[in-house]
């Protein structure tokens, strides 16, 4: 035991005296900064605890520690954006990364080749998983540890969804049988809102089951399982044994292969639901992803009730949040954007004396005027209509062109409503999204 941290058995307990520190003086990243500095001088184990701890408390997702020609530079993604927090020494990074290594089972002396590991960190009530991962690079061994925060699994309401759409996927949710598909790209929020459904239904009287890569994140009374390929434990080895064990509900973390695809359609037309994720650009992209993997039209549509396309926004700062009066050129995109919207989607009014959120930027940001982030969603409904227009295999572009006819508003709509209710900027928007 050192007098910061005290190593367990399956992770590492953070003391309270720096549990303490990092409640008391990291608010901002230059906090962050300052505290890592200061405990560089002091000890490697201090060190290591502090930075775990303070990425906890400032919500990052991933630090990254890099090794330079002359330097060894320490990074934070924070709200998705990777951000300078300060730079170290070459013999303390040394001392650093033997700590990581040695607390997440890494080969101290193995420096050639990539490892893999995992820890927990024990921080007041919190346990967060952190997933390690070292690659050797020109100068050293590059370190990314992500902390997988338990605290970012939210619920159903939370996510973000307009009103419409929230009472769509609690309608959806409710059903028997059926799938629901989540796409987007890695880092656009997919397995947060998988966990959302599976937190929304769980309880005594329904089973649930899961294949995921890796388990990101516990949940009580659900049995979740993790593919091992070495073992012969793949997705679709294990979907299959997944139905023999009677579940209500199936959670396939990702469909990547046609044997996935097939035995997730038919579990889906034999009575159970199955929540998974697929890596396309738009929720109309799921049918021609399952096309291109090899599964035919004629399963999917009876097979699939539902698929949601979403990206993350940064979210306007709320310490340095202005309102300005909209511009011309961005009153036209938000009018053209939404001029064929649905007339059951309610927004607020748009005219000339609108005012949407501006970016300023402040310490509790780092000056990039955002902090936290949202969701942006697109939901596509297969019904029997849309259900007989998949049987003929039409284009991307024919499918989501049928869907907007029939209601569907897009994550840009949905981004540019987020903008009008003052969550978000028009270029934030358009970072994420594009332009329609």
């Amino acid at each position: 035991m050192t007098e910061q941290s005290q190593t367990i058995v399956d992770g590492v307990k953070i003391s309270s005296e720096i549990e303490s520190e990092i409640k008391k003086k990291i608010k901002t990243v230059l906090d962050f900064k300052e505290e890592v500095d200061r405990f560089s001088t002091k000890s490697i184990s201090g060190l290591s605890e502090i930075i775990m701890g303070g990425g906890i408390s400032l919500d990052v997702s991933d630090v990254h520690i890099e090794t330079e020609k002359k330097r060894v530079r320490i990074r934070a993604r924070r709200d998705g954006i990777l951000q300078d927090v300060t730079t170290i020494d070459e013999k303390i990074y040394q001392g650093l990364l033997s700590r990581i290594k040695l607390l997440s089972g890494l080969k101290i002396n193995i420096s050639n080749r990539p490892q893999d590991g995992r820890f927990s960190v024990f921080y007041g009530e919190q346990t967060v998983e952190v997933r390690v991962s070292t690659l050797p690079s020109e100068y050293g061994e590059s370190i990314v540890l992500r902390l997988l925060n338990p605290k970012n699994l939210i619920s159903l309401d939370a996510l973000g969804l307009r009103k419409d759409l929230l009472a769509l996927l609690k309608k959806e949710i409710e059903k028997p049988n059926g799938m629901i598909i989540v796409t987007g790209p890695t880092g656009s929020g997919k397995t947060t809102t998988l966990y959302a459904f599976l937190k929304q239904l769980q309880g005594p009287g329904i089973k649930i089951i899961t294949i995921e890569d890796p388990i990101e994140y516990h949940l009580d009374g659900i049995s979740q399982t993790q593919v091992s390929p070495l073992k012969g434990y793949t997705f679709a080895s294990g979907l299959r044994s997944i139905v023999r064990q009677d579940p209500d509900v199936i959670l396939v973390g990702e469909i990547r292969d046609l044997e996935t695809a097939e035995i997730a359609l038919q579990s889906a037309l034999t009575g159970h639901l199955v929540f998974s994720t697929l890596h396309t650009n738009d929720a109309a992209g799921t049918v021609a992803r399952l096309v291109s993997l090899g599964s035919s039209p004629a399963n999917i549509g009876p097979a699939v009730n539902l698929a949601v396309a979403q990206r993350l926004v940064r979210k306007i700062c709320s310490d340095c949040r202005e309102l300005k009066e909209v511009s011309p050129e961005d009153l036209r995109k938000i009018k053209n954007g939404l001029s064929n919207l649905s007339k059951n989607v309610e927004i607020p009014k748009i005219d000339e004396n609108l005012k949407i959120p501006k970016a300023k930027g402040c310490k509790y940001c780092n000056n990039t005027g955002f902090r936290g982030r949202i969701g942006i969603f697109e939901a596509f409904l297969i019904d029997d209509e849309i259900e007989n227009f998949i049987v003929k295999n039409p284009s991307i572009a024919d499918l989501k062109e049928k869907a907007v006819k029939k209601g569907l508003v897009t994550m840009y709509q949905d981004g540019l409503i987020k903008v009008l209710e003052g969550m978000t900027t028009i270029e934030e928007l358009e970072r994420i999204a594009g332009e329609e």
